[in-house]
């Protein structure tokens, strides 16, 4: 089984994401009430490379930071990685339900309801990876598998040797 380590780390998923979904992101991203420390590096980068001050950046629409954070070309791990989730919370609630109904794990909308839900085998995990590998597009099955396993590797790990973990070149 590959390791973890072996995939894309989230700044190299996020180039990869397609840009109308990057925009998606970014939108959720500077709505996120969780991301303040990732919006404050994000203002810091936007503030440097528009030569405007940090406080001028906070004070844009969403819309026109969103389209600064695309220009930036790359970011942190950290943001990167906030950007993936809030992409998936916003616009992919309904795989993550069918990944979740596949695996028998109770969830709201996508969301674990159960704050310490019990590890899914590996050959539970393959089975629910294929499953909505068969029922939506393999690039965002393969972004959702991918961002999953580098939020939380031990939970997810078992996904490394999944065929819908490979990403579209």
């Amino acid at each position: 089984m590959p390791d973890v380590t072996d995939l894309p780390r989230p700044s190299l998923l996020w180039k990869r994401v397609p840009p109308e979904r990057k925009l998606d992101a970014a939108e959720v991203f500077w709505g996120d009430e969780h991301a303040a420390a990732e919006q404050a590096e994000a203002v810091v980068l936007i503030a440097q490379r528009i030569k405007f001050r940090a406080k001028s950046v906070m004070a844009l629409p969403r819309d026109k930071k969103a389209r600064h954070l695309l220009a930036l070309g790359s970011v942190s791990e950290l943001v990167a990685a906030r950007l993936l989730v809030g992409y998936h919370l916003g616009h992919q609630r309904p795989m993550m339900g069918a990944f979740l109904d596949a695996l028998g794990i109770a969830h709201e909308d996508g969301l674990i309801a159960d704050e310490e839900p019990a590890t899914p085998t590996d050959d539970h995990l393959l089975a629910a990876a294929h499953a909505i590998g068969a029922s939506y597009p393999p690039g965002d099955v393969a972004l959702y598998l991918t961002t999953l396993v580098w939020q939380d590797p031990a939970m997810w790990g078992g996904l490394t040797s999944a065929p819908e973990l490979a990403l579209p070149a």
